[in-house]
């Protein structure tokens, strides 16, 4: 998996209500291939009163989606593209491969 928190994506697969969304990388679980973005796959969670929330009740919060539903968007084009690795002055780099501009700045 190539992507990383913070990172900007559409996401191009799922849910009909989510797809073509835009939003940023919040966390990435890697052992699962699964992904949460901000504001995308939203659902209902029913939360207890306790100390932190005295109140309770239904929240809504972001669920992880597939790795594979999101594309990263690409820095100059600003569209989904997909992600191949260089090596630039010794060190990995991820590279957008419609433009071939570099993701990471080095």
């Amino acid at each position: 998996m190539y992507l990383k928190k913070l990172d900007k994506v559409q996401v191009v697969r799922g849910k009909s209500v989510d797809k073509g969304k835009v939003g940023t990388i919040k966390k990435v679980f890697r052992d699962k291939n699964r992904v949460i973005v901000e504001g995308v796959n939203m659902v209902k969670k029913h939360v207890k009163p306790n100390n932190t929330d005295t109140q309770g009740g239904v929240i809504e919060t972001e669920a992880p989606i597939d790795a594979s539903n999101v594309m990263l968007l690409d820095p100059k084009t600003n569209k989904p593209t997909r992600i191949g690795i260089e090596v630039r002055d010794g060190k990995k780099i991820r590279i957008a491969k419609k433009s071939g501009e570099a993701i990471d700045k080095a």
